[in-house]
């Protein structure tokens, strides 16, 4: 019977021993996870229903939140169930899914924090080109490419994953990610080789790109009126803070993969968790307080809210 039941399912052994704490460590993912959707959700809302919002910045600010929503649903529900559960289990086909999802969506964002880079960069260094570089035709292909590309280039680990041979039915993490690899009988060589692709194509050159587009808006700002430099400073902060966290985190998941061995379960756990975390709640934070135009309809929804109580 063991036997059988290792051919399908996987285990998760990445979460400590946590009898006597599992509920509350269920209550904490499930809060942390609530308060992804709510302020992920409450950004898209806003977006989508005030119109003054209806500009490609915004637009492209509503697909981050969506992509934090889609990235955290594929880890957190499946998550929760594992903090309640004695043993932590998952079938290969859902791990491979899991693993899809997972890097995908953490490759969208990279790709569009490229996007929204790219729109600081027209509105601030060719405005009087923007309305017709930036036009919704060109909004919905950079959003189309951003989720489109990611999913094609991550496809292909997957399949190949699939056909190899499993030695190995206990990975360290607490979800399905490289480290899921170190399961295989065999080392792909076209694994690795094309690893080391996407992470060029899907991390290294966007953040080239981004650092490339932002010199360039601080040189033109540099030049012009103190007014300018401040406008540019409010849009292009938010977007910077949020790159180097993201950039943190992809570390945190190379270094959790590389040296998997040489780190203590704890210290994988916390990394970890870290990259699920971080992002997609501070995302939302960023862009509700920095940018003045989403933080100004915040604090209405939040006066309403208030005065409706009252």
């Amino acid at each position: 019977m063991d036997a059988e039941f290792n051919q399908t399912f996987i285990t998760l052994g990445g979460l400590v021993d946590m009898d006597k704490y599992r509920y509350l460590f269920f209550v904490i993912l499930l809060t942390l996870y609530i308060l992804i959707l709510c302020t992920n959700g409450t950004i898209i809302c806003l977006i989508c229903i005030h119109r003054n919002l209806h500009e490609p910045m915004y637009i492209f600010i509503a697909a981050l939140s969506l992509n934090s929503l889609l990235f955290s649903t594929a880890i957190y529900p499946k998550l929760c169930i594992d903090v309640l559960s004695k043993k932590q289990t998952i079938s290969h086909s859902a791990c491979l899914f899991q693993y899809f999802l997972y890097y995908s969506f953490a490759a969208s964002d990279f790709l569009l924090l490229s996007v929204m880079s790219y729109d600081r960069y027209v509105s601030i260094c060719k405005p009087l080109q923007y309305p017709t570089i930036m036009g919704k035709r060109t909004v919905v292909v950079l959003l189309t490419l951003a989720w489109f590309l990611p999913a094609c280039e991550v496809v292909v680990p997957t399949v190949i994953s699939s056909q190899q041979k499993l030695c190995d039915f206990t990975t360290k993490g607490i979800f399905c990610n490289n480290t899921f690899f170190k399961l295989h009988c065999v080392k792909s060589v076209i694994l690795s080789f094309y690893g080391l692709f996407v992470m060029m194509t899907a991390v290294v050159v966007p953040v080239m790109f981004i650092l490339f587009t932002y010199i360039k808006i601080f040189i033109t700002t540099y030049h012009r009126c103190a007014e300018v430099r401040k406008k540019a400073a409010e849009t292009c902060l938010p977007h910077l803070m949020v790159l180097f966290i993201f950039l943190c985190l992809a570390l945190f998941d190379v270094i959790v993969a590389r040296l998997e061995s040489d780190l203590s379960k704890m210290v994988r756990l916390i990394m970890t968790l870290q990259i699920v975390v971080y992002n997609p709640l501070f995302n939302p934070i960023i862009y509700g307080v920095k940018m003045k135009a989403i933080w100004k309809h915040i604090k209405r929804l939040f006066c309403r809210l208030v005065n409706k109580r009252i």
